[in-house]
């Protein structure tokens, strides 16, 4: 029997007397063969038990859950406390038209000079094209949508006839692409666009509905228990704008990992070094990005999942306030700690999508009280006097607990760089409890994960799962009652304690990851693979936006010595992200111009 630990009342805890604690996650790396045996065992009815207990034990779970008296009542969603109004901002009507939030989006962007952006000198510094850049293009006959798709059409066929497989898209119907792109055609010829958006490519995740395509979640059978009969809240909005849908992005099955690994359809490979992962688990959406292919995508972030292969890809990768987007129509719409958010190469082009998407339903209306959303007003003059007053809050010891110093070198130069170009205030701070953070995310989404997949488990849908994934369902299913109402007490508590740090400063900043894109085995191909300590790294900095619905940003900001990228992570206030938007913003021009990924293809052409 374990010790029974008392933790103090969270307001009582003395910050002084927190030490910061390494995470050293115990546990395998397995793949090929021996992978499969494991995950045999791991399903045996005593053999597995044991051996999910003896994991859990060597990790501190059971010491947090079941030896742990926590005093704070449960938090069963994230409760937000009423947030002063951002300054310098626009603010957007979530009841009104998608295209008219849009247009009003921008409105808040810096100048455009279309000459200066088309310069086709092969000298010019490598760039990705943005929105305003395609709308231009459209506008002044350069070229039109259904040119554009198709020369996306003809790249998305050659990727799916590579072998290995690594395809970006599970789910892609030509016809469809240029049916949608003909009718924006026609639109621009009569001289109507309906937005900004209008002929802009962009993929969607495939845990979210996009009629006429199948929701498969990048497994072999979800389509088969589970039907598409219209769009998911978030695709329906963009559609309304004119988006094209290229199609549903590969992803690691189920969203339940973060290297992107998928043996169903094959694992889709990060530009900008093709013997690595993406990152998980919206690999297809950030790595088509990245590519150059669509402007933007959809993905959905339950455990870092839009920000980590944001970072690894180099692109940018927003997960919103929880319930500030609507959910509905994707697999994990009644979870506690998903958003659907997108991934673009700009921080403007996030802004553009974001603002077509967000909305909250009428129930998160009611019991998350959301704030009225806003953007930052880029344009405006007085933006650089509200970078200048920004204090960023910087937990020293997690901040430096990376695999390279790279990550956290490049990290620390833009903090250095903020202040010196902007006036930032760099303010140490202490983030208590990370491993109590941790487990309680684990045991939430786990649960919340589980409690979906049950009944088409029972019915004999687990076995075809993949190997990862059944990995984590044997955890899961040890996980009890009183398990999941802990990691609720705890919730409460990892809430109170960025409450009190957000009283001291504006944003809390970390590297977005632990360490840049990890190598893919070969013999993880067939099978997968499981490798914890790699996720503990990639998912180092990510849980508290998830946990307790935290707006949070990857901003890319540079390359280690391998040349990989690398993403710099600002955590906001709750329904603070015209804070963290106006942020990234700078960073990003301070980082200039990105290096060109080793796959990129340039469907513009101008």
């Amino acid at each position: 029997m374990g010790k029974k630990r008392v933790m103090v009342p969270v307001e009582k805890l003395d910050l002084s007397a927190v030490k910061y604690e390494k995470e050293v996650i115990q546990a395998p790396h397995l793949a090929g063969f021996l992978f499969k045996l494991f995950v045999g065992i791991l399903e045996m009815p005593v053999i597995g038990s044991f051996v999910v207990s003896m994991l859990k034990k060597q990790n501190k779970i059971e010491e947090l859950l079941l030896n742990t008296v926590i005093p704070e009542a449960p938090m069963f969603k994230p409760e937000f406390p009423p947030q002063e109004e951002e300054p310098v901002i626009s603010t957007l009507d979530e009841d009104g038209k998608p295209e008219d939030r849009v247009d009003k989006a921008l409105k808040c962007l810096p100048h455009y000079d279309p000459i200066d952006r088309v310069k086709s000198d092969p000298s010019s510094p490598f760039r990705y094209w943005k929105i305003r850049d395609y709308a231009h293009a459209y506008r002044s006959r350069h070229t039109t949508p259904s040119m554009v798709a198709e020369h996306i059409i003809s790249i998305i066929q050659e990727f799916n006839h590579r072998k290995p497989a690594a395809p970006l898209l599970i789910s892609f119907d030509p016809e469809e692409v240029m049916k949608q792109a003909a009718a924006s055609t026609q639109r621009f010829e009569e001289g109507n666009p309906l937005s900004i958006l209008d002929g802009i490519f962009i993929a969607i995740k495939d845990d979210i509905d996009c009629y006429p395509h199948p929701t498969k979640g990048a497994s072999t059978w979800m389509h088969e228990v589970r039907s598409v009969e219209k769009d998911a809240d978030s695709v329906l909005r963009l559609r309304r704008c004119g988006v094209i849908f290229v199609g549903k992005a590969n992803m690691h099955e189920l969203g339940m990992g973060t290297t992107g690994n998928n043996p169903n359809y094959g694992t889709t490979r990060n530009p900008h070094a093709p013997d690595r992962y993406t990152g998980g688990s919206s690999s297809g959406p950030a790595a088509i990005v990245a590519s150059g292919i669509c402007s933007a995508a959809l993905g959905t972030d339950g455990g870092g999942s839009v920000r980590i292969p944001s970072s690894l890809c180099g692109v940018v990768g927003l997960k919103t306030t929880y319930g500030r987007t609507s959910i509905k129509g994707s697999l994990c719409d009644s979870g506690t700690v998903e958003i659907i958010g997108p991934i673009a190469s700009s921080v403007e082009d996030i802004m553009l999508v974001y603002a077509a998407i967000l909305g909250s339903t009428p129930e998160d209306k009611i019991s998350l009280k959301p704030a009225p959303p806003c953007l930052p007003i880029l344009s405006s003059h007085d933006n650089l006097n509200i970078l200048g007053s920004l204090r960023l809050g910087k937990y020293s010891p997690w901040f430096n607990d990376v695999f390279s110093t790279d990550i956290s070198e490049k990290s620390e130069d833009i903090l250095e760089l903020l202040m010196k170009t902007h006036g930032c205030e760099t303010v140490e701070v202490v983030v208590p409890e990370l491993l109590e953070m941790r487990t309680a995310h684990l045991v939430s989404i786990g649960s919340e994960f589980l409690a979906s997949m049950n009944p088409d488990c029972e019915d004999g849908k687990g076995k075809r799962l993949t190997y990862d994934s059944r990995t984590s369902s044997a955890l899961f299913r040890s996980f009890t009652a009183s398990d999941y109402v802990a990691a609720q007490c705890l919730r409460r508590r990892i809430m109170h304690h960025h409450m009190e740090i957000f009283k001291k400063v504006d944003v809390i900043v970390t590297p977005t990851t632990g360490m840049t894109a990890p190598l893919i085995p070969p013999s993880a191909h067939k099978y997968g693979e499981t490798d914890m300590p790699v996720t503990g790294y990639l998912m180092r900095f990510i849980i508290a936006a998830n946990l307790i619905g935290l707006p949070a940003i990857s901003v890319p900001i540079g390359y280690d010595k391998q040349g990989l990228p690398i993403g710099l992570q600002l955590i906001g206030r709750p329904w603070g992200e015209a804070t963290i938007l106006r942020l990234a913003s700078a960073i990003e021009e301070l980082c200039g111009n990105p290096k060109r990924p080793m796959s990129f293809y340039d469907v513009l052409k101008c």
